[in-house]
């Protein structure tokens, strides 16, 4: 029995190609390495790999956070300036609120490293109870806005930093993280005492 509350994780990589069998997904696999090394809570997967088609990313959506009870959800995958790539217009379809500071902390980041990061277009809302976030398409942008830079000049701060607190606000489990991999902030008032 884990000290730590359980969580529902759901993930969604959104490909044409991967989910046609062209090639192997490879977002789905990246997102459960960063967040298993970074979360101590016991975490119950729910993954869909689904072809880039606005409602039936809508779809997958509404069923991880009405159905499946997901507390967070994570997409990967299109939210680029192409005609195909419609998992924020997707996304803003199912939302109750809007969270822009994820999308611009993202591009911040993304930014540090090439001038297209401009043409991303992610976004996060809240739906009920959970939080869901576009995220990149590559691994190794998915590992970075994730975690941010904290080793910049001047360091910038992952995303999921911020992902624990905002969970609480919303009415979802205590997320806990290894501060190796990610530290979350939370206001004094708001964190428990440690377990064990």
């Amino acid at each position: 029995m884990s000290d730590f509350d359980p969580v529902r994780i759901g993930l969604v990589s959104v490909s044409d190609r991967a989910s046609s069998g062209v090639y192997a997904d490879q977002g789905i696999p990246a997102l459960q390495d960063w967040l298993s090394r970074a979360l101590k809570n016991p975490i119950t997967w729910v993954t869909r790999l689904i072809p880039d088609e606005q409602e039936g990313i809508s779809a997958a959506l509404r069923a991880l956070v009405d159905d499946e009870h997901c507390d967070l959800v994570l997409t990967t995958g299109g939210t680029g300036p192409a005609p195909r790539d419609v998992t924020p217009e997707a996304t803003l379809a199912v939302a109750d609120k809007l969270m822009p500071g994820f999308g611009e902390q993202m591009r911040q980041i993304s930014l540090r490293f090439v001038p297209t990061a401009i043409l991303s277009r992610q976004v996060a809302v809240i739906r009920g109870k959970a939080l869901i976030v576009n995220l990149p398409g590559q691994p190794k942008s998915i590992a970075e806005t994730l975690a941010g830079l904290p080793q910049a000049e001047p360091p910038a701060h992952g995303i999921f930093a911020a992902v624990p607190y905002c969970i609480d606000l919303i009415g979802g489990p205590y997320l806990e993280c290894d501060e190796a991999v990610c530290k979350a902030f939370r206001p004094k008032s708001a964190i428990r005492p440690a377990r064990g």
